[in-house]
């Protein structure tokens, strides 16, 4: 019997915050990010869960779309990202420059 192979977490980037707060970033800035992105998407969920460098965390003063739990985790130097899992996606939300504001 074969070993089943992980499942690697997929990306949506396709929120229109996220997006916008993306493409407003600075050339340097962009670069950690789609870094971060690069490296998201060559991870499983356990993987992205165990990370330590990512710092992945619940968010629970707040929910999400159709009452999903919100995460937070380390996107780029000096960024964090929220998001929540929906099946194998991780659905991003928007970024934030400093981490308390992610919470909020």
């Amino acid at each position: 019997m074969k070993p089943q192979k992980p499942v690697l977490l997929r990306l949506d980037l396709n929120n229109p915050v996220f997006q916008r707060q993306l493409f407003s970033l600075s050339r340097n800035e962009q670069h950690n990010v789609l870094n971060t992105l690069r490296r998201l998407a060559k991870m499983t969920w356990e993987e992205l869960y165990m990370d330590a460098g990512l710092k992945w965390e619940a968010i629970l003063s707040k929910k999400g779309p159709n009452g999903k739990r919100l995460y937070t985790f380390r996107i780029g130097k000096g960024f964090r990202d929220v998001g929540y899992r929906h099946g194998s996606w991780l659905r991003l939300l928007s970024l934030h420059p400093d981490h308390d504001s992610a919470y909020h």
